[in-house]
């Protein structure tokens, strides 16, 4: 869809502010204008943007829109049940997922969908207090949630959980499957810049630096997917992508990017993973987003913009470790002109490698930023001895 911006009107417009009206983030619609995109409703909608952990532009694209839909139902407004073939989804899911993995109940993740896992979910918490175990949420169910506090204290249940899996898993890559998705493509080039006689546009940029990292993982003995060619007629949407990486079971996403801003000085890497304003989050999908957050600046000087969480489709409906990873700024003289050298993006592929190994190492067993050689993985994997 077209992004809906300031300016805009008509019946869509009316849709927007009467849910932003209905979470306190608009005056009720009054006057000749209520279907006018006026500075208010921008108002409104970058700060519903900043609460929901997407990217704040003030516009109404795919991903806000879909996010202010889900918005319309609050816990215990309605009944909550796994349907078939098409899942309940909506801020109601969301707050319910949130409160049983604060509860210490494994529900996979806060994805605001009402799937198997957190179906299982409710049956085992009615299961334990009483109640008949069918894995809806109704009114009986919700008195009982309401009446009870944690069920786990002394640490987060859902970070024990996925750092055991991991450790479960084993120290090597060999064998494990990593989808690389380079960001835009198709009729979405995203960031493009003219620097002279030459264009440079981020999704080819991106898809180079994919390639590179498919290499340098297939040979560590990696399955690598990536979600796009080179030249794909259309752009992939987040959803689709977050779908692709889950049939294919993956077990690690990363999702390659670079930025741009209107200040060209603006500069920087900063890497992304799944969490939410009240402090929910994907605790290996964190836990990588550091790592390669730190390699990378370790190994390319790039200026360090940190890690941040962010609830975007394409990190909230992975089941895996998911990061994307904004490699720099292609509006930054600086940054580009690193970014166009192919010796520079060796060093980005050697940092994000690195720090997926690292994922994988027991903590007694890390090792410092920056130490990691990945030829040595290479030549491990070629030589048949590997990690273990």
């Amino acid at each position: 869809m077209r992004p809906i911006r300031p300016g805009d009107r008509g019946p869509a417009v009316t849709e927007i502010r009467t849910v932003l009206t209905g979470l306190d983030l608009l005056s009720k619609a009054t006057g000749p204008h209520h279907d006018e995109f006026d500075a208010a409703t921008e108002r409104a909608v970058r700060a519903f943007q900043q609460s929901r952990g997407l990217s704040v532009d003030g516009r109404v694209g795919a991903e806000t829109w879909r996010a202010l839909d889900a918005a319309r139902w609050r816990l215990g407004a309605r009944t909550l049940y796994h349907a078939v073939p098409v899942p309940l989804t909506g801020e109601d899911v969301r707050s319910l997922q949130e409160r049983l993995l604060e509860m210490g109940y494994d529900v996979g993740g806060a994805d605001a969908v009402y799937g198997v896992r957190t179906s299982r979910a409710v049956a085992q918490f009615q299961r334990e207090v009483g109640l008949a175990p069918d894995g809806t949420c109704g009114p009986h169910t919700m008195g009982a949630l309401r009446r009870l506090g944690r069920k786990v204290v002394g640490g987060r249940p859902q970070w024990l959980r996925e750092s055991d899996a991991i450790r479960q898993s084993g120290p090597t890559l060999v064998g494990r499957t990593v989808v690389i998705d380079p960001g835009h493509g198709g009729t979405d080039p995203g960031v493009v810049v003219a620097d002279g006689p030459l264009r440079w546009t981020e999704a080819d940029l991106v898809h180079d630096l994919a390639n590179r990292l498919e290499g340098r993982l297939a040979a560590s003995g990696v399955r690598v997917q990536l979600t796009r060619g080179p030249v794909p007629e259309t752009c992939l949407p987040d959803i689709d992508r977050a779908q692709l990486a889950n049939s294919l079971g993956a077990d690690v996403f990363i999702s390659l990017h670079a930025d741009g801003h209107a200040n060209p000085e603006a500069e920087g890497v900063a890497t992304y993973h799944y969490g939410t304003d009240n402090g929910v989050t994907s605790a290996t999908g964190e836990r990588l987003a550091g790592l390669v957050q730190r390699e990378i600046v370790a190994r390319t000087g790039l200026r360090d913009c940190r890690t941040h969480a962010k609830a975007w489709e394409l990190l909230r409906l992975t089941r895996m470790p998911a990061v994307r990873v904004e490699v720099g700024y292609l509006t930054s003289p600086s940054d580009r002109s690193r970014l166009v050298d192919p010796r520079f993006r060796d060093k980005l592929v050697e940092a994000i490698v690195a720090a997926v190994q690292r994922m994988y190492l027991p903590i007694e067993r890390d090792v410092p930023t920056g130490s990691i050689d990945v030829s040595e993985l290479r030549a491990a994997v070629a030589a048949g001895t590997v990690v273990d």
